[in-house]
């Protein structure tokens, strides 16, 4: 069997040392804070540090991956002889998985004999990181790069990704939802319930009365949309409310006797968009 590398993007919210752990390098996309020309990566901040700013008023960009950035970080791999599975963070968030397609086509030029394949996971956050620790199993269990892309291929309509946010002013000012959505929010306590769509985009379904009934939205959808036998992994990422997603954990696994695989932090190039408060679950059900 050619030897390959299975390769993400900071955007997975798994930490480095337990990428490290599972054998997958990662390119990292970058943030910034609106009136700095300095340009971050999520490790060169605490996420504590990252969400007392956001808490205090600053807003944070972050920009694509660059193809020449992917080309760095993919011609190594190239050059010691063995492929690449790209796990993508989502089309429908980032132009990144592009600039990833533009590389590889330059680098083929170069290395005729090797293969690049990029799987477009149509997630975010630790969305993308159960992906790659799917990935990650079915390699262990000998799966050829072709047989691991087209069954991570495969889980992609069945990837159930739900979430909620204790602070719509943050989607305010990403344009998600509207000022006065965000006021009424505000006022009432109304917190939204969002996942990810059929095309990587985030759309809200619904609205729960206060934080705890948005934290059972999340244990209901699971109960819903989960296969009976709860055999697959289950993720849940957090921003800085790490009492609310082990409330969660314990929810799944007291009514639905469901154990959480990973806890994850949401670091703060998904955190820009989001805010500190999110929450969000992530598992492999009937569909999206």
């Amino acid at each position: 069997m050619r030897e390959y590398i299975i390769f993400t993007d900071s955007c997975c919210d798994i930490q480095p040392k337990l990428l490290e752990q599972w054998g997958v390098p990662y390119a990292n996309m970058t943030f910034s804070f609106d009136g700095e020309d300095k340009e971050y990566i999520n490790t060169d901040i605490t996420n504590k540090e990252f969400y007392d700013r956001m808490r205090k008023g600053a807003s944070a960009k972050t920009a694509a991956i660059n193809a020449d950035s992917f080309a760095r970080a993919f011609e190594p791999i190239l050059q010691d002889g063995k492929d690449i599975l790209y796990v993508a963070f989502s089309s429908g968030l980032s132009t990144t998985v592009n600039s990833a397609h533009m590389a590889a086509e330059e680098l083929k030029e170069k290395y005729p004999d090797r293969k690049i394949v990029i799987v477009d996971k149509l997630a975010a956050s630790a969305g993308g990181g159960l992906m790659v620790y799917m990935a990650v199993a079915k390699k262990n269990e000998g799966a050829t790069l072709e047989e691991n892309a087209a069954y991570i291929a495969s889980l992609i309509p069945q990837h159930c990704i739900w979430f909620t946010v204790d602070d719509l002013e943050y989607l305010k000012r990403g344009g998600r939802v509207s000022p006065l959505v965000a006021f009424a929010g505000g006022v009432l306590g109304i917190k939204p319930v969002l996942k990810m769509d059929e095309e990587g985009h985030l759309v809200k379904v619904s609205t729960a009365r206060g934080r705890k009934k948005a934290i059972e939205a999340l244990a209901d959808k699971y109960a819903e949309l989960s296969y009976e036998e709860k055999n697959t992994p289950i993720f849940i990422s957090h921003a800085e409310c790490d009492e609310d997603a082990k409330q969660l954990a314990d929810m799944l696994m007291q009514r639905h006797g469901a154990e959480v695989t990973l806890i994850t932090e949401i670091g703060p190039v998904i955190g820009s968009h989001a805010g500190p408060g999110t929450l969000a679950i992530f598992f492999i059900g009937k569909h999206r």
